[in-house]
């Protein structure tokens, strides 16, 4: 026992030695925007026709595949394309994720989604806390503190615009993209105070999220892909590092699209 825990520490010792003083160079989100501009144009051209709508081929062999995995409760989650993609300073990972809500509507899905100053509720422990900033229709600007935990924990102070759209009735979607992603020391005490730039960990400077929403008779089919960007993996710490950077992403677009479900079962 005393061997594991000396262990852990030198482990987290190492994590904060050389994941501090990151900081995304202008290349890097370079990279990054233009690899979002992409993926956009293809969300948009799936997103015009209800037979395209969802990307069933991505986490099922087949179309009864999929139906029968999502009804039995599976969170279906992988990669999409070669994720992570190696970038000048930084990895952009990129998931899809889909779960089935039984007897749920749209409404009361969208209900839950845009209730943005009461997430906590249906989202804790990784929302911290969350606030509408400001609404014009389907638009909305909103925050949300983030916790982000893997041996060590990180705490964000984000902020996005969100909008909402639909193709028809039983199809409808929203997107998510980050506008400002702060990393927060000694998160609720008293000495709180944002990191300096360039000395963050990196473990998320971007974060955008597609949604979408198809209307069964039986229930929801919700759909997420998820693409963020976090700091490169320091050359010799791959057998460290580059789990705890990799695996954040799947771990909490699942985390998000099991809560999701949760707090539609939970709703009288």
């Amino acid at each position: 026992m005393i061997a594991r825990i000396t262990l852990l520490a030198v482990l987290i010792g190492t994590l904060g030695s050389h994941l501090a003083a990151a900081q995304p160079r202008a290349e890097t989100l370079a990279a990054f925007e233009n690899y979002v501009a992409q993926a956009e144009t293809r969300i948009r051209r799936e997103q015009s026709s209800p037979e395209s709508f969802l990307s069933t081929q991505l986490v099922a062999a087949s179309p009864g595949e999929f139906e029968d995995r999502l009804r039995c409760g599976e969170v279906l989650v992988a990669k999409r394309g070669n994720s992570p993609v190696q970038v000048p300073g930084g990895l952009i990972h990129h998931w899809l994720g889909v779960v089935f809500i039984p007897d749920a509507t749209i409404g009361q899905l969208l209900g839950v989604l845009q209730d943005y100053d009461h997430l906590v509720r249906y989202y804790r422990p990784e929302v911290m806390a969350s606030r509408l900033i400001s609404r014009n229709g389907d638009q909305f600007q909103i925050s949300m503190r983030l916790r982000k935990h893997k041996v060590v924990t990180v705490v964000l102070d984000t902020e996005y615009d969100v909008h909402y759209g639909r193709l028809d009735a039983a199809h409808q979607y929203s997107l998510s993209r980050s506008t400002r992603v702060t990393e927060i020391a000694n998160p609720g005490q008293s000495d709180e105070h944002p990191v300096a730039g360039g000395n963050d960990h990196g473990f998320m400077w971007r974060l955008n999220t597609y949604w979408r929403f198809v209307q069964a008779a039986d229930g929801v089919v919700v759909e997420c892909e998820a693409i963020s960007l976090t700091r490169n993996v320091p050359a010799g710490l791959g057998w460290l590092i580059g789990p705890f950077i990799q695996n954040i992403p799947r771990e909490s677009l699942e985390f998000t699209l099991t809560a999701t479900r949760n707090a539609l079962a939970a709703k009288p």
